[in-house]
């Protein structure tokens, strides 16, 4: 029987540090280019800061709303519903570098597969609560299951939005698992997106470029290659200690785009090894709370819910390391709490809320 308690408070501690974390690095890769842009060097991180502000009270509110509010099916398909009009509507607005990633409203913007990824966690955990042991049967388990997030998949890769689509068919196919569903379905489904993913990659020219830059860098080091070449410029010049805070040389518009994509390289470069140590602890930690979370709790509702919210954050930390180590090629994927993005850090901190929620209630 669940006994109530506090929220985790190390879970706590350990979202707010990220959250400033962020900040701090946003205003150091950005501050020059804001200068020369917008004529003033806190543009960007003051933007962040305000999505953080709101976030975090955000959070705070859901910490105290009983998560068993969001098993509502009414709720559920509503959200649903919501999520696939608002990743409609991204069509019908004026396109941003040839993608239909955003919803404007004057100086107000937020991207819709932001929303999309907390969804799809939660219809999850809400159809999966009851049927663990029946995902044998694909065609009246298994396949409802995977329809939102298909649609879902769709609809960002019309975008075009590789790297989110990526995510949450890594979600959805975890969740799965988690739940009961033989490996067998899962290696046959990505059989079937293979060559989906075939043609994105090899058939789409720019993508291609991207693919064949992160084979070999070197080879067009001023124009494929570059964000690579100058990602790893600035981890290694970084060494154990770093050049110290704001004293990054490849932000200053050699690395592209440092307060977003790629500011874990900027990261890299001014606090070192240790800084990234640090980073990597403090996710490490998030899982280790999260997951514990999870395991412990006694509803099968709120288990599924707590990995689904921790898997979200820590494939979109994974892959978002990974290009800056070119470990992966780039997907412009933000890194969680720190990347400047304001829909990114609202949605992230509202889901932290909801499994702060979750860890009231342990054994």
């Amino acid at each position: 029987m669940a006994k109530r308690v506090g929220i985790d408070k190390w879970l706590f501690i350990i979202t707010v540090l990220l959250v400033l974390l962020g900040l701090v690095m946003v205003f150091s890769a950005s501050a020059v280019m804001a200068s020369q842009r917008y004529h003033s060097p806190y543009a960007f991180v003051l933007r962040q800061a305000a999505w953080a502000l709101c976030g975090l009270v955000g959070m705070v509110l859901l910490m105290r709303v009983n998560y068993r509010r969001l098993n509502n099916p009414a709720f559920v398909f509503s959200l649903v519903a919501v999520t696939i009009l608002l990743l409609l509507s991204a069509f019908l607005m004026h396109d941003s570098h040839h993608t239909h990633r955003w919803i404007r409203f004057g100086p107000l913007s937020f991207q819709p597969s932001e929303i999309a990824k907390p969804t799809l966690v939660l219809f999850l955990a809400w159809f999966l609560q009851d049927r663990v042991n029946q995902l044998g049967d694909w065609r009246r388990a298994l396949l409802p299951a995977a329809l939102p997030s298909l649609l879902f998949i769709a609809l960002i890769l019309k975008e075009p939005d590789l790297g989110t689509a990526m995510v949450c068919a890594a979600v959805t196919a975890l969740m799965l698992y988690l739940a009961g569903a033989k490996a067998r379905y899962l290696f046959l489904a990505l059989l079937a997106a293979s060559p989906v993913l075939y043609y994105m990659l090899f058939h789409v020219a720019w993508r291609r470029a991207r693919l064949i830059a992160f084979l070999n860098p070197e080879k067009d080091p001023r124009g494929t290659g570059f964000h690579i070449l100058q990602s790893l410029i600035a981890v290694g010049a970084g060494g154990i200690h770093g050049v110290g805070l704001m004293e990054g040389r490849q932000k200053l518009f050699y690395l592209p785009e440092p307060q977003t994509d790629f500011i874990f390289a900027n990261l890299a470069e001014e606090l070192g090894l240790i800084g990234t140590l640090l980073v990597l602890a403090l996710f490490l930690a998030l899982a280790w709370r999260g997951l514990r979370a999870a395991l412990r709790s006694t509803d099968p509702f709120a288990r599924f819910l707590a990995f689904g919210i921790t898997a979200t954050i820590l494939i979109q930390a994974f892959f978002n390391i990974s290009v800056v180590l070119a470990l992966v090629p780039t997907k412009g994927i933000a890194l969680p709490f720190i990347s400047a993005g304001g829909t990114s850090l609202f949605v992230t901190l509202l889901s932290m809320g909801v499994l702060l929620n979750i860890t009231r209630e342990t054994d």
